[in-house]
């Protein structure tokens, strides 16, 4: 994973500022460097069509995670002078899983379409045809990533987003004209950025990026010079290819679905299919630093003890050798406007940490894992963040999150933030002797689990149960395909910024292109078990509606009890959401 910065200027190169290098580095430790070039292009808008120079700069900062060695960027090829900062995971091309490092490929790949393939071809014809080679190797990806591409060949600037928005990249004009592409917001204010969408390849002609007003002022970036490639599920002429098809819109025969069971089919090629996804992710993972409590762990877990991040814990221990050990961090804030509460009505308070809902489950469920799987150490982290903390550190979440900016996103990323920080107390299942009390301890996993993506294909929220009592089967399939086409329109691009901070990476299992594709094709009784018919096995009795295809994996896998656990939000299972007296609103934007 890494930071990236780019600026295109007119006047001169634009690195960034001191603040935005520092969070950058924080994103990708490993390495830092930056890349200039001027270029001279024709400007258009002078009818002399004279030359103008125009600045180009690249800064890449690196998290290194993939291949035996570290590979610094930006990546700049020394013949034609084309470069790439590139921040993803591509676990595949062309659906071949890659060996080495990931982002060496795609530029070679890159290089390859851009270049002119014969010495007569007529010059126009051909960058059309480069651009539709790179509009192909962008298809050929799977997996996360977003990046800036610069073909120096044909005088072009692609950047995106992959089409579920898993990595930020943020677009904006600065107050002097110049166009910038960062990771994060390059200034204290948000104005001037916005997330790049998640809509296509974007793509700008740098003979046409600046307009020269008649004045002789200052040339500034030309906005509308940004032309838009979109995704396209048949990949026509210049449009790369969207991965996800079409949701299966099928009904039941009749009134009702057949039941879903554990020993239906498509619960255990389920199990299969997420054991695939997850061990793309969790194999070969590089050794990480020691951190400075001594851990050497690899594989962390952002864990409520909810579904879908212990389902990821189970299937872990099938993944990995049996003496790692796996982290699962668990997060809870001091509220006090609950402790108030709770002290006004006269009860006992007790910890304010334990008593938070998210860690009742945390160590429910945590308990499970290590009946289930009795040979692993489990480590439990308990991170316990006083109200104190969160306000000393409120500025630099509120900074890391921008240009989102209401009461929600505070309290969603305050306990991203502190969780993938990964700074706790340390119960082992498998205590070294002597040793059973809880210790200080910072988890050094760089690659952190998340559940994210299992409510909105599988139909784990409560307006999916309302959706289809209103609408029945037509009705709980629209608001489950509206749930997956919003995907890339989601919050992805905050929580990277977020979790990245730490100079870790978040992982979505449940968002792997083939993970996402074979579910969606799914018919929709076979995702929940909403209109099935009621199953009569009393091991499956209690299996909610919601999201029942995973709860009966997790059943299969011996998990009883967290199979059985409801959904719940993260800001109030860490009870980061309303910390202060008042009526506030989640959408309310922040002052």
């Amino acid at each position: 994973m890494c930071g990236i910065f780019f600026s295109l200027a007119a006047s001169n190169s634009v690195l960034p500022n001191e603040e935005t290098c520092a969070l950058l580095r924080g994103r990708g430790p490993d390495n830092y460097h930056a890349h200039t070039i001027q270029r001279k292009v024709i400007d258009t808008h002078l009818t002399s069509g004279a030359s103008a120079t125009i600045f180009l700069s690249f800064v890449s900062t690196l998290l290194s995670m993939r291949g035996d060695h570290v590979v610094p960027q930006p990546l700049v090829d020394a013949t034609t002078g084309s470069v790439l900062c590139f921040n993803g995971d591509a676990w595949k091309i062309d659906g071949e899983p890659i060996d080495g490092n990931d982002a060496e490929l795609i530029f070679s790949l890159l290089l390859k379409a851009v270049d002119r393939p014969t010495a007569d071809s007529p010059e126009q014809q051909d960058s059309t045809g480069a651009t539709q080679r790179v509009v192909d190797v962008v298809s050929s990806i799977s997996g996360p990533f977003a990046f800036v591409f610069y073909d120096a060949i044909n005088s072009r600037i692609f950047f995106t987003r992959d089409c579920l928005g898993r990595r930020s990249l943020l677009q904006g004009v600065d107050d002097k004209g110049n166009f910038k592409i960062c990771s994060l917001c390059d200034s204290t204010s948000a104005n001037h950025f916005s997330e790049v969408e998640t809509d296509g390849i974007y793509m700008i002609d740098l003979e046409h990026a600046f307009d020269t007003p008649a004045s002789g002022s200052a040339a500034s970036f030309a906005i509308d010079s940004i032309h838009t490639l979109p995704w396209d599920q048949d990949q026509s002429h210049l449009r790369p290819r969207n991965p996800i098809p079409s949701m299966n819109r099928s009904l039941p025969d009749g009134s009702s679905a057949p039941s879903l069971t554990t020993e239906t089919p498509v619960i255990s090629a389920l199990e299969q299919k997420l054991h695939q996804s997850l061990a793309l992710r969790i194999q070969n993972v590089r050794e990480p630093p020691t951190s400075p409590t001594g851990s050497r762990v690899k594989v962390a877990v952002l864990f409520s003890g909810g579904l879908d991040c212990s389902l990821l814990a189970r299937l872990s221990h099938e993944i990995l050798p049996e003496d790692e050990t796996i982290d699962l961090l668990n997060v809870a804030f001091e509220n006090p406007r609950v402790a108030a509460a709770a002290a006004k009505q006269g009860g006992a308070v007790g910890s304010v940490y334990e008593s938070c809902p998210d860690r009742m489950t945390g160590r429910s469920a945590f308990a499970e894992l290590q009946k289930v799987c009795p040979s692993r150490n489990w480590r439990f982290v308990a991170i316990n963040i006083p109200y104190t903390e969160t306000l000393a550190h409120r500025d630099t979440v509120k900074r890391l999150m921008r240009p989102h900016n209401t009461e929600m996103d505070l309290s969603i990323a305050c306990a991203l933030y502190f969780a993938s920080r990964g700074q706790g107390q340390a119960y082992d299942s498998h205590p070294q002797e002597g040793s059973h009390e809880p210790t200080p301890y910072t988890t050094s996993a760089r690659v952190l689990l998340s559940g994210l993506g299992a409510d909105e294909l599988f139909a784990g929220y409560s307006r999916h149960g309302v959706a289809f009592s209103r609408d029945g089967f037509a009705g709980l399939i629209e608001e489950i395909n509206l749930d997956v086409s919003r995907l890339g329109k989601r919050n992805l691009g905050r929580d990277n910024r977020v979790i990245a901070h730490w100079g870790r990476e978040a992982r979505f299992p449940f968002l792997d292109e083939d993970f996402v594709s074979w579910v969606v094709q799914l018919p929709v009784w076979e995702k929940c078990g909403f209109g099935t018919t009621a199953t009569e096995l009393p091991s499956e009795a209690g299996i909610d509606s919601e999201k029942k295809a995973l709860r009966l994996v997790a059943l299969r896998l011996g998990m009883t009890s967290v199979a059985r656990e409801k959904k719940r939000a993260i800001q109030f299972g860490s009870r980061t959401a309303k910390m202060e007296k008042g009526r506030v609103k989640g959408t309310d934007a922040l002052s």
